[in-house]
């Protein structure tokens, strides 16, 4: 029996476990229940299409965890995205004179898992379920959007040495934002995970592998191998100093159709006092004129603009040159806390320093209570020289969870 297979048995059995831990367990175990609702405006104007998209969604998760039940936990969520107003193009209505935004009404089981804790410093989670390993530069949630994407995973972690995580994970198919009605709603995966980060004095060095056989989308799949450091220095009194850098390969994999390698590397310097942030970075992934580097089961959004135009890399690659800027109000005029930053990219081809254009982005968040918080966002990409359209980006939403 494949990996695959033998991951699709293992989660299908995931319910039926939930069930016998429930029977034998003590009735006295306390869980809580899980609500989040986030209501959003997003407007987008795009450069050659006829209609600029007006999007008022309300995305719902609801959901049940239970406390402790001999060692083992249960999680069972919902998720359910409506449409208010849809003049956009959702990706599975038709109505490609809009532009894009990719929140689809969907209605689905967004997690179902159990975890296991009686080892000492060690968690063991099976079933359907959120996994963001680090920045989620390579694995994510897709948190921005309506719909999250959750994996039907098996996923160890521990801490068990000291100064060392450890996690590994076993994806067997990835439920992306785009729902179950999308064709590429759903991935088939055979997939490994794996993550070792060292504390250190001077930083955490995690070194990484994500091996990845997409079943039915070959030309996505790929083994990248990479190492990250990163740490800051802080001093009373003193600003502090913040650093990463980070450098991956990544070449075929599995069923991949084509022979390629391709590098990452990134790097970053910040600066924080009094609330005032301010940093500086890089951002090169390589290119061979035919694929660029990719990471198809990342969170995207939060990397190359917020505008989303680079969500594929470039076939020649991309070079993203950026400073960041950010406040955290002392005693916010709204809310218990409240951040502004501002995020300003510059883009070009990683091979041949061909333009790409730029883009400059702002948000202003507030948590207005424990259980409540706003958020206005934009992005404005030009696509300069290039022949990528111009487009505009503005957000409003407010979210409660508990």
């Amino acid at each position: 029996m494949s990996m695959s297979k033998l991951g699709r048995a293992a989660l299908s059995g995931a319910a039926g476990l939930i069930v016998g831990v429930c029977a034998v367990a003590p009735a006295h175990a306390e869980g809580q229940f899980l609500v989040n609702a986030r209501l959003r405006t997003e407007l987008v104007d795009q450069a050659g299409l006829a209609n600029d998209a007006t999007a008022i969604t309300l995305r719902t998760r609801l959901g049940y965890e239970s406390g402790d039940l001999s060692g083992f936990t249960f999680l069972i969520e919902g998720e359910h995205v409506l449409h208010l107003v849809d003049d956009f193009n959702d990706t599975i209505n038709g109505r490609p004179g809009y532009p894009v935004v990719a929140d689809p009404e969907a209605a689905e089981l967004n997690r179902v898992q159990l975890a296991f804790t009686g080892f000492e410093d060690t968690r063991l989670t099976l079933g359907r379920q959120r996994i963001i390993l680090g920045d989620a530069r390579y694995v994510g949630n897709v948190g921005f959007r309506q719909n999250e994407q959750t994996f039907d995973a098996f996923v160890a972690s521990t801490t068990a040495i000291e100064n060392l995580n450890l996690t590994y994970a076993y994806l067997d198919r990835a439920h992306r934002i785009f729902g179950d009605d999308h064709p590429a709603g759903e991935l088939d995966l055979d997939a490994h995970a794996i993550t070792a980060a060292v504390t250190a004095p001077l930083g955490t060095v995690t070194a990484f592998a994500i091996l990845a056989d997409v079943q039915d989308a070959a030309a996505l799949s790929s083994a990248t191998y990479g190492l990250n450091w990163s740490g800051s220095v802080a001093r009373e009194g003193q600003a502090t100093f913040g650093y990463k850098l980070e450098y991956a390969v990544q070449s075929d994999y599995g069923n991949a159709p084509a022979s390629f390698d391709l590098n990452m590397f990134r790097a970053e310097a910040s600066l924080s006092q009094n609330g005032l942030s301010g940093a500086i970075g890089i951002e090169s992934l390589e290119g061979n004129g035919v694929r660029g580097f990719s990471t198809p089961l990342a969170t995207l959004h939060g990397y190359q603009g917020w505008a989303d135009v680079f969500l594929t890399t470039p076939a020649n690659g991309i070079r993203d040159v950026y400073g960041r800027a950010g406040y955290a109000f002392p005693n916010p005029p709204l809310g218990s806390a409240m951040r502004a930053m501002v995020v300003y990219h510059d883009f070009e081809t990683e091979n041949g320093s061909l333009d790409l254009g730029s883009e400059f982005d702002a948000v202003l968040s507030s948590q207005l209570s424990e259980h409540v918080g706003l958020e206005f966002k934009a992005a404005f990409y030009d696509g300069g020289d290039s022949a990528i359209a111009d487009r505009t980006k503005l957000w409003f939403a407010i979210t409660y969870s508990r």
